[in-house]
C-alpha cells in the first residue's frame, strides 16, 4: 500500500488543483495516469517508493524498472512520452475549465484514499472541494418504475436539504431521479461519470449536467477527456461512486444490475448500505429487497437515513443546516398551493406507484371535466412538481 504519511505531506506542497495552474508534480501524476499498462495501484506503489511523483519523470530507466514497471511501460516513461501525453491532456482540460486533482491536492478526498485502489487523478468539472462533504451514493436500475422515481426523488430532495452530499452516476433512471431530488432542493450535487468529462452520456442529460454545475455542484472522472462510455468503464467508476461517500441507497435494480457492484464496493469499503424495499412480484426489486435480507438497512423515509449517519457527520450537518423548525418545513420544500377544483380531480385519479395515459384519465373524467379543462388542471400540476409526465403522455403522482 501507499505510505500516506509521505502523501500527505506532500499535499501540504501543493495545496489546490486549479485548472490553469500548471505544477509539475500534478503534472507528473497526469503522465503517470496517461501511461499505457499503469494502473491505480502500481501508480501510488511507484509514488510511494519514488516519494514524489515529478520525481519518477526524471528517474534513469533502470531505476524506473526498479520500481516494479514492466519495461514497456518504463521505456514510455523515459522516453517522455508520459509527460507529452499529460501536455496535451492539460490543454485540452484548460479548454473545459475543468481542474486536474492528483492524489496529493488539498481538494482529494480523504473518504476516497481509504479504498483500496484510489484513482490517482481525477478530472473535475465544477467545485472540487464538493468532493471532501459528507455524501451518500443514491444508485437503481435505467429503467424505473413511477414509485423507484418517485422514492428516488423524493429521499435525495429531503436529504439534500439537510445538507447531505447526493452523489450519483448521472445514467438513465434512479441516477437521474436522484440528481434532479437535490437540485429540486436547490443544493449541490456530484455526478461521477464513466466517460471523459467532456462525453455527456447519455446524450439526453446534456441538460442536467448544465444544471449540476449552474447550481455549484461537480462532474468527476477518472477517465481522461473524449473517453467514450464503453461498457467496462462503469463497473470500474463505481467503486468510486461508494468511495466518495459514506454510505450507499439503493432503491430499484434487478438481479443482475450493476448496481450490485456499487453495492458489493461499498461493502467492501466498509460504508453502510441503505435499501428501498420493494414489491416483490417486480424485478426491480430483486437487488433491494436481496440486499435488506442480507443486513442492509431498510429505508422508507430520509430519517431512516439520518439516525444511522455516524454522529460526527450528523454534528457537522447540523451545524451547518437552518433552524430545526425551518429544516421541517424544508422537507416539502415548496408549500402546498390551494389547488383549483380541476386540478383537485385530476390528482385525486393519479397514482404515485402507477401511470395512467392521458385517454385513461379523459375517460375517468369525462363526467366531470371537458378535455380542455384536463389539459389545463394537468399542465398547472406539472408546474408545481405535483404530477410528472412520463414518455407516450403518461401521468404519475409525484410523492
Amino acid at each position: 500500500m501507499p505510505r500516506k504519511g509521505s502523501m500527505k505531506a506532500e499535499a501540504q506542497a501543493y495545496p489546490t488543483a486549479h485548472a490553469g495552474e500548471l505544477d509539475e508534480n500534478r503534472l507528473a501524476w497526469l503522465a503517470l495516469a496517461l501511461t499505457p499498462g499503469l494502473g491505480p495501484k502500481r501508480i501510488l506503489d511507484a509514488v510511494a517508493q519514488a516519494g514524489s511523483a515529478s520525481r519518477i519523470l526524471e528517474l534513469p530507466l533502470t531505476a524506473l524498472e526498479g520500481l516494479g514497471l514492466p519495461a514497456a511501460v518504463a521505456q514510455f516513461v523515459f522516453d517522455g512520452k508520459a509527460r507529452q501525453a499529460a501536455e496535451a491532456e492539460w490543454k485540452r482540460a484548460i479548454t473545459q475549465g475543468a481542474a486536474i486533482v492528483s492524489f496529493d491536492c488539498a481538494e482529494y478526498p480523504e473518504q476516497l484514499k481509504e479504498i483500496y485502489d484510489p484513482p490517482p487523478v481525477l478530472w473535475v468539472r465544477g467545485d472540487a472541494q464538493l468532493l471532501s462533504r459528507p455524501a451518500i451514493a443514491v444508485v437503481g436500475t435505467r429503467h424505473p418504475t413511477p414509485y423507484g422515481t418517485g422514492i428516488a426523488e423524493l429521499l435525495a430532495r429531503d436529504l439534500a436539504a439537510r445538507r447531505l452530499l447526493i452523489v450519483s452516476g448521472m445514467a438513465r433512471g434512479i441516477d437521474s431521479c436522484a440528481h434532479k431530488g437535490a437540485l429540486a432542493a436547490r443544493m449541490p450535487t456530484v455526478a461521477v461519470w464513466g466517460t471523459g468529462i467532456d462525453v455527456v452520456y447519455p446524450k439526453e442529460n446534456r441538460k442536467l449536467a448544465e444544471e449540476i454545475l449552474a447550481i455549484g455542484g461537480a462532474i468527476v472522472s477518472e477517465m481522461p477527456m473524449g473517453t467514450f462510455p464503453a461498457p467496462q468503464n462503469f463497473p470500474r467508476r463505481n467503486r468510486i461512486l461508494s468511495g466518495l461517500c459514506v454510505a450507499v441507497l439503493v432503491v430499484e435494480a434487478g438481479e443482475n444490475s450493476g448496481t450490485r457492484v456499487t453495492a458489493r464496493c461499498a461493502a467492501e469499503q466498509n460504508r453502510d448500505l441503505f435499501a428501498v424495499p420493494g414489491n416483490v412480484t417486480s424485478k426491480g426489486s430483486w437487488t433491494p429487497n436481496t440486499l435488506i435480507k442480507q443486513g442492509a438497512k431498510l429505508v422508507a423515509t430520509w430519517e431512516d437515513v439520518w439516525e444511522e449517519l455516524p454522529s460526527q457527520v450528523q454534528l457537522k450537518l447540523e451545524a451547518e443546516a437552518p433552524a430545526a423548525s425551518k429544516a421541517e418545513a424544508q422537507a416539502s420544500l415548496l408549500p402546498d398551493p390551494v389547488l383549483r377544483p380541476e386540478e383537485a380531480l385530476v390528482l385525486e385519479v393519479l397514482r404515485t406507484d402507477e401511470s395512467l395515459q392521458i385517454d385513461e384519465i379523459l375517460d375517468s373524467l369525462e363526467t366531470q371535466l371537458t378535455s380542455s379543462e384536463v389539459f389545463t388542471a394537468l399542465f398547472e400540476l406539472e408546474m408545481a412538481g405535483r404530477i410528472r409526465c412520463l414518455p407516450g403522455k403518461n401521468y404519475v403522482r409525484t410523492m
